[in-house]
């Protein structure tokens, strides 16, 4: 994998004059070579990985599972295409396996995201099953560790 692109996904922060130096190569081209992934669709954006349960503002995420079938002429193009269009959705994955599609679904309480998935999901044509997995908890996400296991406190007791 390039190396480059492994240094923006830890850290999009670095200034080009750091990744030039840790790559070795001048800053000229690595200017060039981010505005060429840019350009040509490799880079998509640049996101901050946010711990949200230190947050006040609260909601519920989902792994959904979706079993579908596959149109004939775009196979399941359609149907994750579909999917994306909901503001709900935040990603959505073509697996192998028992599920065809996984979405990552967000809303405000369970009950929205189970009102989603019946009215929504379950009634776009094609869709045979849905699996609804709350996400109670994130230890690390996309690389980052959220959880830190040192600032909580250990509640047992010891008994001798």
């Amino acid at each position: 994998m390039d190396k480059l692109l492994n240094l923006l996904c830890k850290n999009a922060q670095f200034s080009t004059a750091e990744l030039a130096a840790m790559l070795n190569e001048p800053e000229d081209l690595i200017k060039a070579q981010i505005r060429e992934y840019e350009s040509k669709g490799i880079i998509k954006g640049y996101q901050a990985v946010v711990n949200w349960e230190s947050m006040e503002d609260s909601f519920v995420e989902a792994l959904i599972e979706l079993k579908v079938t596959p149109k004939k002429e775009t196979g399941f193009d359609d149907i994750a295409g579909m999917c994306m269009a909901f503001e709900e959705v935040e990603s959505v994955y073509l697996m192998a396996g028992v599920y065809d599609l996984a979405l990552i679904v967000r809303g405000q309480t369970m009950q929205d995201i189970g009102m989603f998935v019946a009215k929504k999901l379950s009634t776009i044509e094609g869709v045979l099953s849905t699996g609804t997995h709350f996400i109670m908890r994130r230890y690390k996400d996309r690389g980052m560790n959220l959880a830190d296991f040192d600032d909580e406190q250990d509640e047992r007791s010891l008994i001798l």
